[in-house]
């Protein structure tokens, strides 16, 4: 259990985190304007960080590089190196420079069927090379409509906080 006090100076510490998913878009040269603009942006006191195809990571570190934008990848595998074709793992991403990993996005949940364990296993993976996972929960709409959000988003954290237990503290929830 964490005391009141060290959640509050915690709270205080904490600086609000927006984090854009371009998910499975962009080019060459779509990316180059939309990077300029968002350099040019003024961001405030919020971090900023921009979640990109595993094909532009290396554009994208090169155009943000020593700037106030944070990148990272869209996934990453809970394997650090092996035989696993089109994996990523979480040492060549912070190889990139990345901070940010996103783990069990819906999509990744309800196409390529990941479960509560192996999103928890990718968010550890990150932790051990230095990246945020950012730990995506929700339920499906028809979980929504069964009265089921409250177990599903409780199921999804659990085996995170069952596996993380103190790491937790690491770990950006969406």
């Amino acid at each position: 259990m964490v005391s009141e006090a060290t959640a509050s100076q915690r709270a205080a510490k904490r600086r609000a985190l927006v984090v854009g998913n371009w998910k499975m878009n962009g080019s060459a040269a779509s990316n180059e304007a939309l990077l300029a603009a968002l350099k040019a942006a003024p961001l405030g006191d919020a971090e900023v960080s921009v979640c990109v195809p595993a094909v532009y990571l290396h554009d994208v570190a090169d155009s943000l590089h020593g700037g106030a934008v944070h990148w990272g990848a869209q996934d990453c595998s809970s394997h650090d190196s092996g035989a696993y074709t089109g994996e990523i793992s979480a040492a060549m991403l912070a190889e990139f420079g990345c901070c940010h990993v996103i783990v069990g996005h819906s999509e990744r949940r309800a196409l390529h069927g990941e479960s509560d364990r192996l999103v928890a296993e990718k968010a550890a993976a990150a932790l051990k090379h230095g990246l945020v996972p950012i730990v995506c929960v929700g339920e499906t709409l028809a979980e929504r409509e069964a009265g089921q959000t409250e177990a599903v988003v409780g199921r999804q954290l659990g085996a995170a906080i069952e596996l993380l237990d103190k790491r937790i503290d690491g770990v950006v929830i969406a």
